[in-house]
């Protein structure tokens, strides 16, 4: 199992790189993912990953508050909208309806969740919502 667990890592990880790049290709959540396949399949990627100066901090935050870094959520909420969008019009009947209800509940969870970084400017996670 802890083979899967290393290859599995290792793949979000290199989609979550992937994701810097492509638009419509998430980051965060592959690299969380990828984090929490390296706590079971490799302590020293699972030491890496957590120290690493671009993923660390982002990984740290979601794990100790539940938050996104505030570039992140403005970059997922402009590209989901645009996305969405584009989805609305291009699409016909019910697949516009699950695209728009899709797009929407994904919007509903990342701006449900604290914005990571409020600490610093005195603001406490908790009332970040």
């Amino acid at each position: 199992m802890r083979y899967i667990f290393l290859l599995a890592g290792h793949t979000s990880l290199a989609l979550g790189f992937i994701g810097i790049f492509v638009p419509l290709l998430p980051t965060t959540p592959f690299v969380l993912l990828a984090a929490a396949c390296y706590s079971r399949g490799s302590k020293r990627f699972h030491a890496w990953i957590h120290e690493h100066p671009r993923f660390g901090p982002m990984i740290n935050s979601w794990r100790e508050h539940g938050a996104i870094g505030s570039r992140a959520k403005v970059a997922a909420v402009i590209t989901l909208v645009i996305s969405i969008t584009f989805s609305a019009i291009r699409l016909d009947g019910q697949w516009k309806l699950v695209a728009v209800c899709v797009g929407a509940a994904v919007l509903t969870i990342i701006l449900s969740r604290p914005t990571a970084g409020n600490e610093i400017k005195g603001e406490s996670l908790e009332n970040s919502y």
